[in-house]
């Protein structure tokens, strides 16, 4: 096949059909978008939780400034690292740009590894309204003052099926749980069942999930991981870890942060924060794997050299 006819059979896609390219952290997902939308003329938009925060963009592999530059790039790094932004928020976010690729002819193509926001695209989400500031607030400082042990049994006495959900320490969870009650009244699960509809709803995508080998895939997480740390992750890490902000923040808790504000604290050393860096990661990809599989199955999996024939480049 021409370089003219597969030009033409990329172009040929017709425009209100998003392409959805999900996969684990390292898996080449970027760079397939990025030839996509050269291809098309399309948008490429992020669908990723931590991409979207403007300080985070060495230890998040967002894209380069030259790459940028050759495509449209949408929702990268326009979240300061202050805020605590949802996957809702994220939604509302991405029904303008997916607007703005439909008046201009141009293939939205969400790219990212983030399974939430997926799935908030093609399935929908809870109809939970913001949070006031106060409540929110209140919330976090009884965290700190009595222990996430204190607040799950709180969250058992208000919200059981949330707390019989939830690990006992899983700290952000729960406090998001007691928010929500505590907020509007409801338990969580409530706000679940009566969700928004889809922003993407069936016949409206194709979606792909990038599927590399699993010792390939670990052997990129390892180097990109040293890679971002010689392209100054750990200066990007200080600059944050000099805000204060709160360490329950999304932001705070993106891959490589917190072991690198760590190290910034003379706890450990570079290497070992390397070490624990690169590990964390890989047990965050193999969750993507099963998080996928489980709850997003009209994902085709397409391993990474059968990944261009899948969308006709």
């Amino acid at each position: 096949m021409s370089v003219a006819t597969r030009d033409m059979q990329a172009r040929s896609m017709v425009v209100d059909k998003a392409v959805l390219i999900a996969g684990p952290t390292a898996s080449g997902k970027s760079a397939l978008a990025l030839e996509l939308a050269q291809k098309t003329g399309g948008i490429v938009i992020n669908t990723d939780s931590m991409q979207v925060y403007r300080d985070l963009r060495i230890i998040t592999a967002r894209p380069t400034e030259a790459e940028e530059a050759l495509v449209p790039h949408r929702l990268y790094g326009h979240v300061d690292a202050a805020v605590n932004f949802s996957a809702g928020a994220w939604v509302a976010d991405a029904a303008k740009v997916r607007a703005e690729a439909r008046a201009e002819g141009r293939l939205p193509i969400f790219i990212g590894g983030s399974g939430l926001y997926f799935k908030a695209l093609t399935r929908g989400l809870s109809a939970v309204p913001p949070i006031p500031t106060a409540v929110r607030d209140s919330v976090r400082a009884r965290l700190e003052q009595h222990g996430v042990e204190a607040l799950h049994s709180e969250l058992a006495q208000r919200d059981p099926l949330s707390a019989e959900r939830l690990r006992p320490r899983d700290r952000s969870r729960i406090a998001r749980a007691l928010e929500v009650v505590e907020a509007t009244g409801r338990p969580l699960p409530d706000w679940h069942r009566d969700g928004l509809p889809p922003l993407l709803p069936p016949g409206t995508f194709r979606a792909l999930f990038l599927a590399p080998e699993r010792d390939a895939l670990y052997a990129r997480i390892d180097a990109r991981f040293e890679a971002m740390l010689e392209a100054g992750a750990r200066e990007e890490v200080a600059r944050l870890a000099a805000r204060r902000l709160d360490p329950l923040l999304p932001a705070m808790k993106a891959h490589g942060v917190p072991v690198l504000i760590r190290h910034l604290k003379g706890e450990i050393t570079k290497a070992e924060a390397s070490e624990i860096g690169r590990a964390d990661t890989r047990h965050y990809a193999k969750r993507q794997f099963t998080w996928f599989r489980h709850q997003l199955p009209e994902f085709e999996w397409v391993a990474p050299e059968a990944a261009r024939g899948w969308l006709g480049l």
